[in-house]
């Protein structure tokens, strides 16, 4: 192997475990709630802001970071982000307080939002060989896909043998590390030069409007879907995005340039990873609370049980990215959705004495190797015909959409469990069951919407003309 091609590969690894670390932050406090709420003393009502200060800030963030990272220099705003998700992370596991905990976790998820999008930029920066760098997206799908089951794993792990701190202590050394490590590895990555001017009212009014929709989706099943605060919010969040819109049609220099959506690839598959994040995402929060509320797990044995799940993404994405390479996008995405939903609804069929062998484990490799798939698909036709001063943008996008689509399926597929559970009533292993049931089917509903839209918003041609253009070694021109 030569030397550059050593150096981008070690620049893929950093990159990749980074956004490994913050996906999987995302989920690894789930575990350690029941800990946190009575060290701290958290109302029982108030400990869900512990995940969703980070998943709000999260999702808010994501595009004003993304355009940042174009503008200003991609290696840059990794770093800076990285310096602040470290040192949230550190004063989150310092607080005394549940105030303290929860704005060091909103630090962290603005930490992330810089992060994010400005590694996925850099992937796409390093990477200009069409083959290549379906292999490195490849990848970044496995990633994407895998971080939520890792987090559940090593949450359990660590709140049980050590403490609810450490979950947030094990970011510090990591951020440190690939914060020097950057310096060395990574492309400065600006290609946007002589646009440093800022569009400040379009970054103020879309960083409010996606902020005000995901709190508006998080915090839903507390307010009540029907009740004046949820709807009242969504209504806001959309008008200011309306706002947005309107600015961004009038700038010199907008913040999101409207034209990047005529690339049909970008926009159809945005539009498709919401509905799969809906439906994905749900699904590890009702395996973990299947198989600690109904077949009695510990933490670490719950965690352990969704391991089938990570290494079978793992896998299917390594497949899926050659696939891509040989027949397209569009055939991959459609062929690993549908098969994703199969395996949710074969998970859809637990029982109140069910067990690993006969309830978990099958459905989570069949679920597991249609999310790698999907994963992948997504982000290459998400970030296919980009042109390189908009790779930060594009990035923002994919992930503010997978944000959002995760943020908006666990409030409604929740919001269905919850629901039947109650209707049941009765012994409480089988009306748990039963809204589990109910929630997997929904997400499998989901999924298999999002196949049908692949269907009809992705081009095949565009999409067999990727694939051709990738095994000649290249990439397809940028969109118009």
């Amino acid at each position: 192997m030569t030397d550059p091609a050593r150096r981008k590969g070690l620049a893929l690894a950093l990159l990749a475990s980074t956004q490994f670390v913050l996906i999987l932050d995302a989920a690894i406090v789930g575990v350690a709630l029941p800990s946190i709420g009575p060290d701290l003393g958290f109302a029982r009502e108030d400990l869900s802001w512990v995940p969703n200060a980070y998943t709000l800030m999260f999702g808010g963030f994501l595009l004003l970071g993304g355009r940042i990272a174009d503008l200003t220099g991609r290696r840059r705003m990794f770093i800076a982000g990285l310096v602040l998700f470290t040192a949230a992370s550190l004063a989150g596991a310092l607080a005394q307080s549940p105030l303290w905990l929860v704005i060091a976790r909103a630090g962290q998820g603005l930490g992330a939002a810089l992060v994010s999008p400005a590694a996925l930029s850099l992937v796409m920066t390093l990477f200009t060989d069409g083959s290549e760098r379906n292999r490195a997206l490849g990848v970044w799908g496995a990633v994407a896909g895998s971080g939520g089951a890792a987090g559940v794993i090593l949450g359990g792990f660590l709140t049980e043998w050590l403490s609810w701190q450490a979950v947030l202590y094990v970011n510090v050394p990591i951020g440190i590390a690939a914060a020097l490590l950057a310096t060395r590895l990574l492309p400065e990555g600006r290609e946007a030069a002589g646009t440093r001017s800022f569009d400040v009212a379009g970054a103020v009014s879309v960083t409010a409007g996606l902020a005000l929709l995901v709190y508006a989706f998080v915090d839903a099943n507390d307010a009540g879907w029907g009740s004046v605060q949820t709807l009242g919010l969504v209504a806001v969040a959309l008008a200011l995005l309306v706002v947005f819109v309107i600015i961004e049609l009038r700038a010199r220099r907008p913040l999101v340039p409207l034209g990047i959506f005529r690339n049909r690839p970008l926009r159809g598959s945005n539009i498709v990873s919401i509905l799969v994040t809906m439906g994905l995402f749900p699904m590890f929060f009702f395996l973990t609370f299947y198989t600690q509320n109904v077949l009695g797990y510990s933490p670490i044995e719950s965690g352990l049980a969704q391991l089938p799940i990570a290494l079978s993404i793992i896998v299917s994405a390594g497949v899926a990215s050659q696939l891509v390479t040989r027949v397209g996008y569009k055939p991959t995405m459609i062929v690993g959705l549908v098969v994703a939903a199969i395996g949710l609804f074969w998970f859809a069929q637990i029982s109140p004495g069910g067990s690993f062998l006969a309830d978990v484990l099958g459905p989570s490799i069949v679920t597991g190797f249609g999310a790698g798939f999907g994963f992948v698909a997504s982000t290459i036709a998400a970030t296919t015909g980009v042109s390189g001063e908009q790779a930060g943008l594009a990035s923002g996008l994919v992930n503010t959409s997978q944000q959002i689509g995760g943020a908006l399926g666990l409030g409604v597929l929740v919001a269905l469990q919850t629901a039947r559970t109650d209707a049941v009533g009765g012994a409480p292993p089988v009306a748990l069951t039963e809204g589990y049931q109910v929630g997997f089917a929904g997400a499998g509903v989901l999924i298999l919407v999002g196949a049908l839209l692949s269907v009809f918003l992705l081009s095949s041609r565009e999409s067999r003309e990727h694939a051709e253009a990738a095994r000649r070694g290249e990439l397809e021109p940028v969109a118009a």
